[in-house]
């Protein structure tokens, strides 16, 4: 009896040291990813409007994005905005679900020309929440910045916006 024991101990040993060596390497590439990852992946295009005024727009480039935009954020930075770019121009609605904060929207065409604007859209908590657009022409992009912006700024339709990819 005393022999199986201690053969049972003797495996149980290295085993155990497997198991210390596997979570360590496991907490390794963990940190790693999490230290060696750039915490703002995201682009940013600065919008430039006709009277001079620049806004860090975020690119919304993933369907997560694309799909929740600024839902469930508390607001926006001064001078930020979200930006869609949609594959297609089209006559693109969309909506405030989740938002926590009236915004300006914003529709622009594949060249860049102010389309349509909806002053200060009122966020939504739930279902039924309204669309807003469709815009009168087709638009390729959506800009999304706090409300009061597109007033203050005077944004009007067929203004040339200027998009400068930040590096």
């Amino acid at each position: 009896m005393a022999l199986s024991d201690s053969s049972a101990r003797e495996t149980a040993a290295p085993k155990r040291g497997r198991v210390y060596v596997l979570i360590a390497l496991a907490f390794l590439l963990i940190s790693g990813t999490v230290f060696m990852s750039n915490p703002k992946d995201t682009d940013v295009i600065i919008v430039t409007f006709p009277t001079g005024k620049q806004l860090e727009a975020e690119v919304a480039d993933t369907p997560e994005k694309m799909l929740f935009g600024l839902a469930f954020r508390d607001g926006l930075p001064p001078d930020s905005a979200m930006l869609y770019i949609y594959e297609t121009s089209d006559r693109h609605r969309v909506r405030t679900k989740g938002f926590k904060m009236p915004v300006d929207i914003i529709w622009a065409d594949e060249s860049r020309h102010v389309v349509h604007i909806v002053n200060s859209a009122d966020p939504c908590e739930r279902d039924p929440c309204p669309f807003y657009g469709p815009p009168p022409e087709n638009a390729r992009y959506v800009i999304e910045t706090h409300a009061g912006f597109a007033a203050g700024e005077h944004v009007k339709p067929g203004m040339e916006l200027k998009f400068t990819l930040r590096l």
